[in-house]
């Protein structure tokens, strides 16, 4: 007599090892409207999708969703198949990835957040929950003053005793050396000269982010900060950058955000200022909610005609699809959901 296989999915890794950290202000962050855990609470995605989401569900608030760091920690799978994870896992409605103002007066910067949620929900309720903490939100201060990085004594303002030996070197006028003309390059020039040492694949040389200045530049006019700039330029990346200057201008070129207002003031009275946008999973870019369903922009959702066609040919000759289609993987969840 026949048996229906009931072989439990694959377990996701102890959590014996240290999970890693994001900086103060980002990382995970549990959404409401949660049940309680059961063992079929990712019953119905597919396997892979299943193992990491087990793995983030048990992480705690603060942890970092990096693709990098997340596949450090996943054995089975390596960064490209964590991308994919993580992108199915927006479209079944279980994660956004929002950008949002964190900090205090004069030190409120961008931060990436995961808005995590053990259930799954559709867009509406994506879009209701995001509007929501976009509107009651506050800088959160919280979160940074905890880290201990933030946790430095303000320095003293009184003046401390000069050593009388370096009395005299301290009244010689400071030359100009090779650091401070460092110092005066642009925050645009600076990222970029970075983005070597972040990311190897794209390491580029003095003449390249002299190229490429005036288009990092001109993100940053749009209220960006270099933080957000880097993430965008290194996300997603493939295993191979043959041309790390043609690449980084190609994603300067294509992905570079929306005008925002530059100050509140020029707003209408009695304008919210807006504290909160959606990121796209696959490629960051920014957005109201309700302009990425799924957590997913545009070009993202609409699958290049040559890679649909050869899908088509390859399953008409037998051979196994080289991926998986996401939006066909997951569609009929919002369909569940929607029923319950």
């Amino acid at each position: 007599m026949a048996t229906e296989n009931l072989s439990p999915a694959l377990r996701t890794p102890a959590s014996s090892r240290p999970y890693a950290k994001a900086k103060p202000g980002y990382g995970k962050r549990c959404a409401p409207d949660q049940r309680l855990p059961r063992s079929d609470d990712f019953a119905l995605l597919p396997e892979r999708e299943r193992y990491i989401a087990g793995y983030v569900d048990r992480l705690p608030d603060g942890a970092a969703m990096d693709i990098k760091s997340l596949a450090k920690n996943l054995p089975l799978y390596g960064q490209m198949a964590v991308a994919s994870a993580l992108k199915a896992l927006g479209v079944a409605g279980h994660l956004r990835h929002v950008r949002c103002l964190a900090g205090e007066g004069d030190q409120v910067r961008w931060v990436t957040r995961t808005f995590w949620s053990r259930t799954a929900h559709d867009n509406e309720w994506w879009d209701a929950f995001l509007t929501v903490e976009d509107s009651g939100s506050a800088p959160d201060s919280v979160a940074i003053a905890s880290s201990p990085e933030a946790e430095t004594p303000a320095p003293s303002l009184a003046p401390s005793p000069v050593p009388r030996e370096t009395a005299s070197a301290l009244a010689v006028p400071q030359q100009r050396t090779p650091e401070s003309v460092q110092e005066q390059r642009s925050p645009a020039y600076l990222a970029l000269a970075q983005l070597g040492r972040d990311e190897p694949r794209l390491a580029l040389s003095a003449a390249d982010c002299a190229v490429l200045e005036e288009l990092a530049g001109a993100w940053l006019a749009r209220g960006v900060n270099t933080d957000y700039l880097t993430h965008a330029l290194t996300s997603g990346l493939p295993d191979r950058v043959d041309s790390p200057v043609g690449f980084v201008r190609r994603r300067l070129l294509d992905k570079i955000p929306p005008s925002l207002p530059a100050a509140p003031a020029t707003s209408a009275p009695g304008t919210p200022v807006r504290r909160l946008m959606v990121e796209c999973t696959e490629c960051g870019a920014p957005g109201r909610p309700e302009a990425l369903p799924d957590g997913l922009c545009l070009p993202c959702r609409t699958p290049a005609p040559d890679a649909a066609s050869d899908t088509a040919l390859g399953t008409a000759l037998g051979e196994p699809p080289a991926g998986r289609d996401i939006r066909a993987l997951v569609g009929n969840l919002r369909d569940l959901l929607r029923a319950d």
